[in-house]
């Protein structure tokens, strides 16, 4: 398919390299992770290097004290998902906090936004403990190189980008209510202006901490004493999180849901995560069509993809949770006789649309996708929840702790209510494809309840309608939960079909984040999209031919060839 049949024009341009590739949603971060590789890291030392280089440059996105899931295949063809979400804390109960309203709009809200910002909001954390616990057992270099290229860029500063600017300018009135949060990021008394410096010394020296003590520097050490006793304000505001809940901290090792979509495997998370199972009983269901015959972006193509979407969150909304927790029917949901019952449910039209339900993740994410040249890869999606996490910084450590408290229902008695222990169903859909056993895609992006819906999109770009890498990221993209149905601008001019199917539509500038990702072939390419800061390192050439020298007379003599 070239660029003149689609409906838009891609902004960004993917690079190619045989020797490895790293795409992250930051400039830095993908040059953290290409200077590992160059190393002679393997791609979970890449990954690692570049997640915690972002939590310099994107603190608005990713920190230490965060949540998320890496998803990893080895060279040998074994797949795993690293579940390094944040959980309850073991002092939570389900009245910890006092909802303000039943109502759709405001149900996930409770009273003086203690969920969402303050100690109060911080859930026991897990993304150091997990990128520590992955790159000990996958990663090849020592663990203080990894850490290297963070510290550097904490302690003598990088260039703000537009991106990071406006979100500081964005939280700033909250940002500013916390002393520490605010020396750190409005330095000036304001956000910085893109281009100017960033310095993060005390972060620089927490990083320098875990380098020498790795994750027991937060998760039993004096990091982790210093944020307990940042949570321990002794008012209303309080939080939950202790010493005593970092040290039991677990990262869990968990086995992907590999669904299959037109001869191609599909692997995702498992619960708690969405994608897994929704992606893979999304693409049962379409296919039993000729979506590509249908045409990308046709009213016809994008009112089966509203369905199909609108189908899967009622699943998600009936069966969704931890599976410690709650017990989610994997095998059924992502049958293909299960898809063939739910292809029964899709409407030639709208009619009244589905009931709000609870339920609440955060935009604020950030993906990363990387590959070495002997096979491995990491697809992986970090957060601290919210925009800057809880918006404040544990004095004289630089770190920013999540939110991920609001996440869960205030309201007692339900599935999503607060349980000690408990981890959150999330969105974050961490993919990779193949095709008779080799490798063919890993993608990902950030965005909340719109990841796995987009990520879907993007696979049937690839699949179904020859996308180029660069198009399949960048392509315009549709969402709904079953209410109104949102589109990005591109698909604009097909609005007034979609309405007349009885849908309430909405154009939005974008839906979801920055997608990155990984094609592979007889050689690598890289692609990121318009919507983030998106940056691709390949990595290409290499080292010399062994015997090779710089005079030709030093060089040991080579057998005349036949």
């Amino acid at each position: 398919m070239t660029a003149s049949r689609l409906p838009f024009i891609c902004e960004k341009s993917p690079a190619r390299g045989g020797g490895g590739m790293v795409v992250t949603n930051h400039p830095l971060g993908s040059a953290a992770g290409f200077e590992i590789l160059a190393a002679g890291g393997n791609a979970v030392d890449a990954a690692v290097a570049s997640l915690l280089a972002l939590t310099v440059v994107e603190p608005m996105m990713v920190g230490i004290a965060g949540g998320g899931l890496s998803h990893i295949r080895m060279a040998d063809g074994a797949h795993v998902v690293i579940d390094a979400l944040s959980l309850a804390a073991a002092t939570m109960h389900p009245e910890i906090y006092e909802p303000v309203s039943d109502e759709p709009a405001r149900y996930m809200d409770a009273k003086g936004r203690r969920n969402i910002i303050g100690a109060s909001s911080v859930a026991v954390p897990g993304n150091l403990a997990g990128w520590c616990d992955m790159q000990a057992r996958y990663g090849k270099l020592p663990f203080a190189d990894v850490v290297e290229p963070a510290i550097r860029l904490a302690t003598r500063g990088f260039a703000v980008t537009h991106y990071l600017s406006g979100a500081i300018g964005e939280a700033a009135g909250e940002l500013s209510q916390d002393a520490e949060i605010a020396k750190i990021l409005m330095p000036g008394g304001a956000a910085p202006a893109p281009g100017e410096r960033l310095v993060m010394g005390d972060y620089a020296e927490s990083l320098r901490l875990i380098q020498r003590e790795g994750a027991s520097a937060l998760h039993g050490g004096a990091l982790g004493a210093a944020l307990a006793a940042r949570m321990s304000t002794g008012d209303d505001n309080a939080g939950w999180v202790t010493e005593d809940d970092l040290r039991a901290y677990r990262p869990i090792e968990r086995k992907p849901i590999i669904g299959s979509y037109r001869g191609f495997d599909i692997a995702g998370p498992p619960p708690p995560a969405s994608s897994g199972v929704h992606i893979t009983q999304m693409l049962n269901m379409l296919e039993a069509y000729d979506v590509a015959g249908m045409g990308f972006g046709s009213p016809q193509s994008l009112h089966l993809l509203v369905e199909v979407i609108r189908i899967a969150f009622a699943d998600r909304r009936a069966h969704s949770g931890d599976p410690a927790f709650v017990d989610v029917p994997v095998e059924r949901l992502t049958s293909k006789a299960y898809a063939a019952e739910c292809r029964a449910q899709i409407r030639q039209a709208a009619k009244l649309p589905a009931p709000h339900a609870p339920g609440y993740e955060s935009h604020d994410t950030t993906h990363i996708t990387v590959a070495d040249r002997d096979g491995n890869i990491v697809s992986a999606t970090h957060t601290i929840n919210g925009l800057f996490g809880a918006r404040l910084a544990v004095p004289g450590t630089g770190i920013i702790p999540n939110n991920y408290m609001s996440n869960f229902d205030p309201h007692p008695g339900n599935a999503l209510s607060v349980v000690p222990g408990k981890r959150v169903p999330t969105s974050m859909a961490p993919m990779i494809l193949m095709k008779d056993g080799a490798l063919v895609f890993a993608l990902g992006l950030p965005g909340g309840l719109r990841i796995f819906p987009s990520a879907m999109q993007a696979i049937v770009n690839l699949i179904d309608h020859k996308m180029s890498l660069q198009e399949a990221v960048e392509a315009p993209r549709i969402w709904t939960q079953g209410q109104e149905v949102e589109i990005e601008q591109a698909y604009a001019p097909q609005q007034g079909k979609l309405e007349e199917l009885g849908y309430e539509v909405r154009v939005m500038p974008h839906i979801g984040g920055g997608m990155n990702a990984i094609a592979f072939g007889d050689t690598m390419t890289g692609a990121a999209c318009w919507r983030a800061d998106g940056t691709v390192a390949a990595f290409g050439g290499g080292l010399a031919r062994p015997g090779v020298r710089f005079w030709p007379d030093k060089a040991p003599a080579q057998p005349a060839r036949s």
